[in-house]
């Protein structure tokens, strides 16, 4: 292990703040952004070697590759907790506006959604990135879920249960299999990974991220959660008859009483397929 993962560990350890999955979230941010620096030509770091071009060559790097400002503004928190624990505050600006990175647009009737084709995942030389991806397209599933993904357990025939530990917010669920072609995935990822998960057995989760995003980014496939704004547009078609106002079905204005019932009612199925706790979260996903 490098220096600076080890001693970012060690910091992670001497500092327990938040839940249990927070902590656990944060020590994967670091040792990612910490190979992340390795790679930039950043060498023989310690956490108080954190300064300016260290966070800017990261942002530059961030924005490059079309990240969901979600996750950078995420790992901004990460970098500011440990400038914070570190002592060099002063390094990382108070306001992620300062590195040119965007406000979150929670509502737009503009679609996100996107598509991974044959010839896209050809483009993916790891067998288990691609079956990550493959899933991500079949069920809507968030990337990290896609990653720990662990065939044997999850696939109950009609349905696939995700363990609280591979999903965000920590709370199990169930996504329905209805297709023909979900059915196909889940067979082949069952083929691939045997008893175990996505993730080879001579790798950790972080190991496994980082050749996800690396060979993501060679193929030229960026803002892969629109991966799940895809699924969520066609299961609101499936569930209603029309098509999701940012697909360019009618908006919720011009919707008659009974059609904005099948709207909410599908609104909510959504949600819990997505693993949202609150029903309002779909609009991002499907619009108003």
């Amino acid at each position: 292990m490098r220096d600076l993962n080890y001693q970012l560990k060690q910091l992670c350890h001497r500092n327990r703040d938040g839940s249990y999955a927070t902590q656990a979230k944060r020590m994967n941010h670091l040792m990612l952004i910490a190979d992340q620096l390795y790679d930039l030509g950043f060498r023989g770091m310690k956490p108080r070697s954190l300064k300016q071009k260290h966070v800017d060559a990261l942002v530059k790097g961030w924005l490059r590759q079309e990240l969901a400002v979600g996750t950078i503004k995420n790992r901004m928190s990460v970098l500011r907790w440990w400038a914070e624990k570190a002592d060099r505050r002063s390094v990382v600006a108070r306001s992620n506006a300062y590195y040119g990175i965007p406000d979150r647009q929670f509502v737009t009737n503009t679609s996100k959604a996107k598509e991974v084709g044959t010839q896209d995942l050809e483009r993916i030389g790891d067998p288990y990135v691609r079956m990550s991806l493959e899933l991500q397209q079949a069920f809507g599933l968030r990337r990290e879920e896609a990653i720990k993904f662990t065939p044997g357990f999850a696939d109950r025939g009609d349905h696939i249960t995700l363990k609280s530990s591979w999903t965000k917010g920590g709370k199990e669920r169930d996504v329905p299999v209805r297709t023909d072609e979900q059915r196909t995935v889940l067979k082949r990822a069952r083929q691939l990974a045997g008893n175990g998960s996505l993730i080879p057995s001579e790798r950790n989760y972080v190991q496994q991220l980082r050749i996800y995003e690396r060979q993501t980014a060679n193929a030229g496939l960026s803002k892969l959660h629109g991966l799940r704004h895809a699924y969520a547009q066609a299961r609101y078609e499936t569930l209603t008859g029309w098509k999701a106002p940012v697909a360019g079905g009618p908006v919720s204005r011009v919707l008659s009483p009974g059609q904005k019932i099948m709207d909410r009612q599908a609104r909510r199925t959504i949600s819990q397929e997505l693993g949202h706790i609150r029903e309002q979260i779909t609009s991002v996903y499907v619009g108003r």
